[in-house]
């Protein structure tokens, strides 16, 4: 009884024995966008877009036919540095998109909206704070009524940003609104 008693103890320390190697924490990783993903994606073009309040340009395409109401501080479209939050006049404006495309002439179509940056910043940190510029209008609009399909957010960051200076970073830091392109 004695042998037995004497086994059990030793395969039960030796099976404790065995250790377990300790995983290694692995750093806490994100993915984010790319440069070569964003432009991968067909290039918009920008150039003819309106500023109609602080922080948003439209295309004459959706200015005309919803028939903008262009605020009196839209020559200078912005966003505050290091912010992503609409001002009065932004909801404004969007409040007569979303009835454009909710009731209005462009009822259905769907729009793409660019979140954009100033240079300033790094590319990974301008990609986020243009998306997050995208989806702050994005939200706004889903609240009026404007769903989810008819909506692609995008950013491009500060990748086509222009500006040199302080006053000229101000027009970088914007959401442009384009009707969307039909997928083909």
């Amino acid at each position: 009884m004695k042998t037995m008693t004497l086994a059990i103890v030793l395969m039960a320390a030796l099976g404790c024995s065995k250790t377990t190697p300790i995983a290694k924490p692995t750093p806490d990783v994100t993915p984010t966008p790319t440069a070569s993903k964003v432009e991968d994606k067909p290039k918009l073009d920008v150039t003819k877009d309106e500023p109609v309040s602080p922080g948003l340009a439209v295309s004459s395409d959706i200015a005309a036919a919803c028939g903008l109401k262009i605020t009196s501080s839209a020559a200078t479209p912005k966003f505050d540095y290091d912010k992503d939050e609409l001002t009065p006049d932004d909801r404004a404006v969007l409040d007569q998109i979303a009835t454009c495309l909710t009731t209005g002439a462009l009822k259905g179509k769907a729009v793409a909206l660019i979140g954009r940056a100033d240079p300033r910043g790094t590319e990974e940190y301008n990609l986020g704070l243009g998306s997050r510029r995208a989806h702050s209008v994005s939200q706004y609009l889903g609240r009026l009524g404007v769903g989810e399909p008819q909506m692609a957010v995008t950013t491009r960051g500060a990748l086509e940003a222009t500006g040199t200076d302080d006053a000229t970073w101000k027009q970088d830091r914007r959401v442009d609104i384009q009707l969307a392109q039909p997928t083909t």
